[in-house]
C-alpha cells in the first residue's frame, strides 16, 4: 500500500502542492498554461480587447501587444475601477481594495478579486510542503496566531459611493481562513472589531486580543509579516513578562512582506518563538508570488499560477547605471530563464494587472531558487552585498 493511501492528510497535501511541484520541473510549459488562462480572462475586460487578448498564441505575441506597465500607468485605470467601471480591467466584482503598507513610499489600491483571493491560498504552500515532508500532522492540531493587519481600515469616496479598503493578508484571512486546514486565532473578524488605526495603541489592543485568545491554545504555527512578528514579541515582554516561546511552542514561522527573512530576520525569531522552522514567503499587495520549499534559504515561484517576466540589467553586477523602475532598457526574458547571479526587477501577470512592473528586484540563485532583496534602486544591490557581508551569509542558499 503507498505511503499516501496511509495517512488521507497526506495524500490530500500531496494533491494540494502537485501543481506547484509539477511546474517547478517544467516551468516553461507552466508558464504557456497559466498565459493562456490569464487572457481568457483579459478578453473579457476592455482592456484586454485593446490589446487583442483573444488573438494571442504565443509568449512574444503578447509581449507585443500588452506593454509592461508600473503602478503610475495603471493608477489611472483604478481609480475609474473604483468608481464602477469594473469591466475596463476585471472580469470579476471584486470582494475587497486591498492598500499597501507603505513600505514602497507609495500608497497603491488594488482590487482583490474571488480567483485572486483563491490564489493567495498559496501562501499555505510553505507551511503544507513541511508538514508532508516532517510528516508533522500534530501542526493541523494547532492554531496560527493571527497576527495579521485589518482587513477594513476606511473608505474612500469613489464616484456615488463609498469604497472599503484595507489590508490584503486581512481580506486574504477574511475570506478564505475556513478553507485552510488549521484555524486562525484571533479571527479577522475579531481583529477588525478593534478598528483601522494605525497608532502604538490600535496596535497594542491587536495584540492584547491575540495574547488573551492565544493564552490557553497550542500555536502551532506563527504565519504574516516578520517585523510584526518581532513587533509582538516586544510588546508581550513589556507589558506581560513573558516572551512568545514562554507560552507557546510553535513548529515553524511563515513570514514575509520584507527581504532576508533567512539572513536577517530568521534568528531574532528562534531567539523570541523557540526553535521554530522558519520559512519565507514572497508576496505583496498584488499577490503570493513564492514560498520555500525546503531548508534552501531562498523562494520557489509559484509557476502554475502567475506568469513570470524580468527586466533584466545588461550592465555587469547591477551596480550604478542598473535600469531604476520604469525605464525601457533593459532585456525582457522569463523567470525560469534568468542564470544564477543575474538580477532584474520583476514583471508579472496576475488575474487583474497584465505584464505589471512590480518594483522589486529579484535575484537568481540555484535553479529554481530566488531571492528578493528589496526595490528596484541602484543601491539595492550594494546593501544585499553589504548585508550579505555582515550576516557571513556570502550568497549561500
Amino acid at each position: 500500500m503507498a505511503e499516501s493511501e496511509l495517512d488521507p492528510r497526506r495524500g490530500m497535501l500531496e494533491g494540494l502542492l502537485q501543481p506547484w511541484h509539477q511546474a517547478v520541473e517544467d516551468p516553461g510549459e507552466a508558464q504557456e498554461g497559466v498565459l493562456a488562462r490569464l487572457l481568457k480572462g483579459y478578453a473579457a475586460t476592455r482592456y484586454g480587447k485593446e490589446h487583442g487578448g483573444s488573438q494571442i498564441e504565443a509568449v512574444e505575441d503578447y509581449r507585443r501587444a500588452f506593454p509592461v506597465a508600473t503602478y503610475k500607468d495603471y493608477e489611472p485605470l483604478l481609480e475609474r475601477v473604483m468608481e464602477g467601471e469594473v469591466d475596463l480591467l476585471l472580469n470579476e466584482e471584486p470582494v475587497g481594495w486591498a492598500i499597501t503598507r507603505g513600505t514602497t513610499g507609495e500608497e497603491k489600491f488594488i482590487p482583490m478579486t474571488p480567483t485572486d483571493i483563491m490564489m493567495r491560498a498559496s501562501a499555505g504552500r510553505a507551511m503544507m510542503n513541511y508538514v508532508a515532508e516532517s510528516g508533522r500532522y500534530d501542526l493541523f492540531q494547532g492554531v496560527n496566531l493571527n497576527l495579521n493587519y485589518p482587513s477594513v481600515v476606511g473608505t474612500v469616496r469613489a464616484g456615488d459611493r463609498e469604497v472599503e479598503y484595507g489590508y490584503s493578508s486581512g481580506i486574504y484571512v477574511k475570506h478564505v481562513s475556513a478553507q485552510t486546514p488549521i484555524r486562525s486565532v484571533p479571527s479577522q473578524e475579531e481583529i477588525d472589531a478593534l478598528g483601522g488605526g494605525k497608532s502604538g495603541q490600535a496596535w497594542e489592543a491587536r495584540f492584547e486580543l491575540a495574547y488573551e485568545r492565544c493564552r490557553d491554545e497550542d500555536v502551532t504555527l506563527v504565519g504574516g509579516v516578520a517585523p510584526t512578528a518581532l513587533r509582538f514579541a516586544r510588546y508581550l515582554r513589556r507589558q506581560h513578562g513573558l516572551y512568545p516561546k514562554d507560552v507557546w511552542q510553535p513548529r515553524i514561522a511563515t513570514l514575509g512582506s520584507v527581504p532576508g527573512i533567512n539572513t536577517r530576520y530568521s534568528s531574532a525569531i528562534r531567539a523570541l518563538y523557540g526553535p521554530a522552522v522558519v520559512r519565507e514567503i514572497y508576496g505583496t499587495t498584488e499577490g503570493i508570488f513564492g514560498q520555500q520549499r525546503d531548508e534552501k534559504r531562498a523562494w520557489v515561484p509559484n509557476y502554475d499560477l502567475f506568469f513570470f517576466e524580468v527586466k533584466v540589467d545588461p550592465s555587469p553586477l547591477g551596480l550604478p547605471g542598473r535600469l531604476g523602475v520604469g525605464r525601457a532598457d533593459g532585456t525582457v526574458k522569463m523567470l525560469h530563464e534568468m542564470r544564477p547571479g543575474e538580477m532584474g526587477s520583476l514583471v508579472v501577470s496576475t488575474p487583474t494587472l497584465p505584464r505589471y512592473e512590480i518594483g522589486d528586484l529579484i535575484l537568481a540563485l540555484r535553479s529554481p531558487y530566488f531571492r528578493c532583496i528589496g526595490r528596484d534602486r541602484w543601491w539595492t544591490p550594494l546593501h544585499y552585498a553589504w548585508h550579505e557581508f555582515m550576516t557571513l551569509n556570502l550568497g549561500r542558499l
